[in-house]
């Protein structure tokens, strides 16, 4: 996909973003795009190594941005607070922090074989703990220095399990529930505490396929559609999953100027099934 459009509209020239799950399929593709419209990006992931090719991917292509990869535990405040430092020694402040950290164990997902009632507390707690508190971590730390500046925007990656939760995946549904709440309780917060030009928002995806779910959706032999893929499919009004390009209009959008009176939103992308009944 060609971003030069997007960097006519959307000038990031000097401005600092740090993203949490930055070596992810979505991650990575947002990073790309704020690349090519001039951003300084700080990619922090669990897996460096991870991060690290997605930095060497954007540093390989001609563009005015900078990156850099660092390790980070979005669970462990010390372990971000280091990712942070990084970030501020090298591009001297953060502008916008993605919250794009998250998913899901198959150990806190049921079927025949493994009823809700037998899931382990350990393993629902887990999927909580990676997606809200994964989400609350990052954001006491970078919001802390937004305080401090009286600027800068957050995005959240919530998910279309917040809005209509799926069979199977309890656990991820609820926690990505409690990232929607969190993003609009830290909107108004932050707003009425600290700086009306200090925003959050969400970004809420249907179906987009991932590492993580790519053999839920896809058969691996022939990939048509699964059974439940399926019924995803069937039930999106513009019958396709979304591709990592998808999100990246509202994306810029949100983080930009051209955004500045939204702030407490959580968007769906996703093709118009949080529109339909089934009917």
């Amino acid at each position: 996909m060609s971003y030069e459009n997007f960097s006519q509209a959307f000038d990031f020239t000097g401005q600092s973003v740090f993203i949490t799950g930055g070596g992810g399929v979505l991650c990575a593709e947002m990073a790309r795009a704020l690349y090519a419209c001039g951003a300084f990006l700080t990619i922090a992931d669990y897996n460096l190594a991870a991060a690290q090719k997605v930095v060497d991917e954007l540093l390989s292509k001609p563009g005015a941005g900078r990156a850099i990869a660092v390790h980070a535990n979005v669970l462990e405040a010390e372990s971000m607070q280091a990712a942070v430092e990084a970030a501020l020694t090298t591009f001297g402040k953060i502008d916008c922090l993605i919250n794009g950290a998250g998913g899901n164990r198959p150990a806190a997902t049921t079927s025949p074989e493994k009823l809700f009632f037998d899931l382990p507390q350990d393993a629902i707690r887990s999927v909580f703990d990676l997606n809200l508190l994964g989400t609350i971590v990052p954001s006491q730390l970078i919001a802390r220095h937004m305080a401090e500046r009286k600027q800068g925007v957050i995005l959240n990656i919530s998910s279309m399990n917040s809005f209509r939760p799926l069979t199977l995946i309890p656990a991820y549904s609820a926690a990505k529930a409690g990232v929607s709440n969190f993003t609009q309780w830290l909107a108004v917060h932050l707003a009425q505490e600290y700086s009306p030009n200090i925003r959050v928002n969400a970004l809420a995806p249907g179906f987009f396929v991932t590492e993580q779910n790519r053999f839920l959706m896809t058969d691996a032999e022939t990939g048509k559609p699964t059974r439940r893929g399926q019924k995803v499919l069937d039930h999106t009004p513009m019958a396709r999953y979304g591709s990592p390009e998808d999100l990246i209009g509202a994306t810029l959008w949100l983080l930009s100027p051209a955004s500045a009176f939204v702030t407490g939103i959580v968007i769906p992308i996703d093709g118009g099934f949080s529109a339909y009944s089934g009917v």
